[in-house]
């Protein structure tokens, strides 16, 4: 494996084409079995870890290789037949590098799914053949349209098991696509697989000769990711303060981080909020060197022409579109703490980008069924794994932008103040 694989965001600021996707499914649909596949069919594992997986095959009885055995993390899953945390996995093609974001299909792991999605350029959902969609193919494919994520794959698992019916897959897929119509899914695609036969996984199978697309590395390889960044609103959230304590270098000021979305050049014309404070921008810097424009999701140092009061936390955007400072703000939650629910009154620590404040619940709207989509208004909490619409109010104003705009400064989390534990991730829908 190359390094420039396992530095996926340093590829990411050298302007090479880098796919982030999450993959789901329920339990023994062969979502691990997909991903050793793809990491097999890619080249991208070692000798010694082939061997370790052939070993634990045969060991375990297996007349075949258990590629699955590549990404099942700690023997203990392992033994027990799941998968239960969140596992990021690396390969490339000569085309594109990827980050899997492999998330567990249970219930309730529901968390772990909102986790490894909330980034994803794709998400990538397996049903077995057999058993069609099921009650989590369907909260999935919700999950997946809540979190904004802009390209569905469905991928029909273990059609060789059904006798490669064009049937079978027609009627799932007239299934989900009637379903996906309901949600928020801009991008869908539908391929019929064997993850174990590596069938249409990276390359086209003479087993479907009814179906007329692409195989799935195929897919993953020409998707088209680069419209969904929203390069319109420039938002640049300041995370550090660059001052040299060199005694050479007394008049250099940088502001560090990462460019949540618009483009910025130098000579742009930029306010810096909450101080409302403009100036132009003479500079723009990476570990390389300068750069001519910076777009996200690169990482890089800002040097503007003025001298301005500013600190972690503030935001740089163009003085005529700027963020809302809201202090009042309605989210979706996805409440992650197992030891006490979401109630109204309840007081935590918000992390928004990169500025923190704290946050008191003062309304708890509905909480939804992501199974039947039914929204309960008589809830009073939100328990672990469970998603409500909630309003809160917070001590500073939140630079903030609806989520379905801007995934990262719409988006946001909560933190018990008294174990520093992430209790909440949320979404937001309407920020004043």
């Amino acid at each position: 494996m190359s390094q420039a694989v396992l530095e996926p965001d340093a590829a990411a600021s050298r302007g090479m084409d880098l796919l982030r996707f999450a993959t789901a499914g329920s339990v023994d649909d062969g979502k691990s079995t997909l991903i050793g596949r793809l990491l097999f069919d890619t080249k991208t594992i070692f000798e010694d870890q082939l061997e370790a997986v052939e070993s634990a095959s045969a060991s375990r009885g297996d007349e075949y290789t258990n590629l699955a055995l590549l990404t099942d993390g700690l023997r203990a899953e392992r033994e027990q037949g799941i998968t239960i945390d969140v596992a990021y996995r690396y390969f490339a093609t000569p085309r594109r590098k990827f980050i899997i974001a492999d998330t567990p299909g249970h219930i309730q792991y529901t968390r772990n799914m909102v986790t490894g999605a909330s980034t994803a350029d794709l998400a990538l959902i397996l049903v077995d053949a057999r058993k069609g969609l099921v009650e989590q193919s369907r909260r999935h494919a919700f999950l997946t349209s809540l979190l904004r994520v802009p390209h569905l794959v469905l991928c029909v698992n273990k059609m060789d098991l059904v006798d490669w019916s064009q049937e079978v897959f027609e009627r799932i897929a007239d299934e989900f696509t009637s379903f996906a119509a309901k949600l928020d899914a801009p991008d869908l695609s539908i391929i019929p697989i064997s993850a174990l036969n590596g069938d249409n996984i990276a390359t086209r199978s003479e087993n479907t000769p009814w179906y007329e697309g692409p195989s799935l590395l195929h897919h993953l390889e020409h998707v088209h990711i680069a419209s969904d960044r929203n390069l319109v609103d420039v938002r640049f959230p300041v995370q550090y303060v660059i001052r040299p304590q060199s005694t050479t270098v007394t008049d250099y000021r940088g502001y560090a981080g990462q460019v949540a979305s618009g483009i910025l050049k130098p000579g742009d014309d930029v306010m810096v909020l909450p101080s409302g404070l403009t100036s132009t921008i003479s500079s723009i810097e990476t570990a390389d060197g300068p750069v001519d424009e910076a777009f996200p999701p690169m990482s890089v140092t800002v040097r503007l022409a003025d001298e301005i009061d500013i600190s972690r936390g503030d935001m740089i955007c163009r003085p005529h579109n700027a963020p809302t400072p809201a202090q009042d703000v309605e989210a979706m939650i996805c409440w992650m703490d197992e030891s006490a629910p979401l109630r109204v009154g309840g007081k935590y620590s918000i992390k928004h980008t990169t500025r923190s404040a704290r946050a008191v619940v003062r309304g708890l709207q509905y909480r939804l069924d992501v199974n039947t989509l039914h929204r309960d208004e008589a809830a009073g909490e939100l328990k672990l794994n469970e998603i409500g619409r909630v309003k809160l109010r917070t001590t500073v104003p939140l630079l903030a932008d609806e989520y379905r705009r801007n995934r990262t400064t719409g988006g946001f989390i909560l933190i018990d103040e008294s174990t520093n534990r992430t209790v909440g991730a949320g979404m937001i829908i309407e920020a004043r």
